[in-house]
Order: structure tokens, then sequence, then C-alpha cells
């Protein structure tokens, strides 16, 4: 989108490490979407589009997009109250 803001699978591989898969960040960040604890500007697959593995409210992981501001937040929030 912008350098303000990143994909959704963009923003997992920031989060990504030894121990958590890209997908599994992404899958976490899909949930904060879907629960709005995470802002994000959302572009959603129908199921009989979708490609790879699906993500929580099928997601588009390329085409969602997260404000880095927000993404700070919610990793500050995160890491306050595990």
């Amino acid at each position: 989108m912008n350098d303000a803001s990143s994909s959704l699978i963009e923003a997992a591989q920031t989060l990504a490490s030894d121990s958590v898969s890209t997908y599994d960040a992404e899958v976490t960040l899909a949930e904060a979407i879907e629960h709005g604890q995470l802002a994000a500007s959302i572009k959603r697959w129908a199921t009989e589009q979708w490609e790879g593995r699906q993500l929580p409210g099928n997601l588009d992981r390329r085409q969602t997009f997260i404000a880095r501001i927000d993404l700070e937040a919610w990793i500050k929030q995160r890491t306050c109250n595990p």
C-alpha cells in the first residue's frame, strides 16, 4: 500500500521467529483483525477463490493492509498484557 502500512503477510514476516512461523503469525494477526483488536483495510477471498492455506475470515494476506502505527500499538499492547 505505502510506507506507512504493510500487507498482512509483510506484517506476519516481521513477527515470525524461530518459534513462530510466518503462517502462525498470519493467523494471529487475522484473529486480532477479526476480533476488532487490530485495525486493517480488509480484502476477503470468496471460499472458492482461496489460494494456499486459509486464514480466519478468509482474509487475503496480500491485499489486507495494516497501518504500521496500529501494528506497533497492537504489539505493544500484547507485550504489556500477554
